[in-house]
């Protein structure tokens, strides 16, 4: 069957909430993917940030393989090794003390915030506690994750959102400052804003609301869904400045394609207690042994100093042609989580881009991001960046 009769019985039974591009997937192979006919797609999307690992890592497969073979799911109402050992791991990389395994990052965020509310209430016996979150900010669909999401756009046919929500913008104190009240249980915010535009969080900023948030007793979460497990050269984005939150949230990568998030806590700020949350499929055995294979081979591939280096090289590349081309505006990002900011539109640039067979997504209204498989090589670099230019220049 051809593609675009594949395309056409999916239009009639897929709700139509995604303008996909016209390709039918088949396979995946180290850090390329291909559609039906065989055309060859170098992957600089990685499935938004998911897979850091590369399609078809022999050990990851294996790992997820041998679980198969011997139990996918019992619930929670049970242990299972795979999540025990999984969460340890999460545990050593974070430096947090407690998992919640969820399916997914929007999920995540809903745990992060359900647990800042019970804190607070725990704490004074309030229930009109209030969250600040950043402006330009993403972090998911759901209604609590749209709640704290910092953009109209995502939130304005599905009001009334939860309440006890305000704004401030990204990376100025003083903003902040302005919207803490007595009310105030917790700040979230992501280490780098990924939708929003690939802006990295100042270290200085970072620090100076893990200072208020110990000064007024408020918790401070950060979103790592897509800027951590190695994305940024560190394990976590947030680690660049040397700061600890108080609830994280994590997804994408971790899984490597599976469905799989987790909201960690420090032992402080466990507020749940049984009956206050719980997930049918969090934290089962199949997707928490891909979870643990992921994070035995970041340590054992040395993962985070590959995307330093190759890092620095795409940064590089990507410099020469903001300095080429003045409708490049910007440059932004870290290790393998990068953003080129255009005076236009670039969505022509990244459909002229697929066409030659390699895949950039966009972010906000006017960014190309970079955050292809975590184990891209040099050379791949090249090729992407000399498609891009082609791209441009169309």
């Amino acid at each position: 069957m051809k593609a675009e009769e594949y395309m056409a019985r999916g239009e009639s039974v897929l709700l139509h909430t995604y303008n996909r591009t016209p390709i039918v997937f088949d396979r995946g192979e180290g850090v390329c993917l291909y559609d039906i006919e065989g055309k060859r797609y170098l992957d600089f999307a990685a499935g938004i940030a998911v897979f850091g690992l590369g399609y078809h890592n022999p050990k990851f497969d294996a790992a997820v393989k041998e679980q198969v073979d011997k139990l996918i799911h019992t619930s929670n109402l049970y242990y299972n090794v795979p999540a025990i050992e999984a969460a340890e791991k999460l545990v050593k990389a974070t430096g947090m003390d407690r998992v919640f395994f969820t399916n997914s990052g929007t999920e995540a965020i809903e745990g992060a915030i359900k647990t800042a509310r019970k804190y607070a209430v725990q704490k004074d016996g309030r229930t009109d506690h209030e969250i600040i979150a950043m402006n330009h900010s993403f972090h998911g669909r759901s209604m609590g994750a749209l709640s704290v999401t910092g953009n109209p756009h995502y939130q304005q046919d599905f009001r009334p959102l939860i309440g006890g929500v305000r704004f401030a913008e990204y990376n100025d104190l003083d903003s902040v400052l302005t919207q803490v009240t007595d009310r105030t249980c917790a700040v979230i915010l992501e280490p780098i804003q990924g939708e929003g535009g690939i802006y990295p969080a100042d270290a200085e900023f970072l620090r100076a609301l893990r200072k208020l948030c110990d000064e007024r007793d408020i918790l401070l979460i950060f979103d790592e869904i897509q800027c951590g497990m190695g994305r940024s050269g560190k394990m976590f984005a947030c680690q660049h400045a040397g700061v600890q939150p108080d609830v994280m949230t994590v997804a994408k990568a971790l899984g490597n394609g599976l469905p799989i998030g987790a909201f960690l806590t420090t032992e402080k700020a466990a507020s749940l207690v049984p009956g206050d949350h719980g997930s049918t499929y969090g934290g089962n055995p199949l997707v928490c042994a891909g979870a643990r294979a992921v994070l035995d081979i970041f340590e054992s591939e040395d993962i985070l100093g590959h995307v330093c280096e190759v890092g620095a090289y795409l940064w590089d590349k990507l410099e020469l042609l903001r300095e080429k081309y003045p409708i490049i505006k910007e440059h932004r990002g870290k290790g393998l989580i990068q953003g080129l900011e255009f005076r236009e539109s670039p969505a022509e640039i990244a459909r002229a881009a697929i066409k030659r067979g390699v895949i950039l997504i966009t972010a906000e209204n006017n960014v190309i991001r970079f955050v292809p498989p975590l184990i891209i090589e040099k050379e791949h670099v090249d090729e992407m960046a000399e498609v891009l230019e082609e791209s441009i220049k169309e």
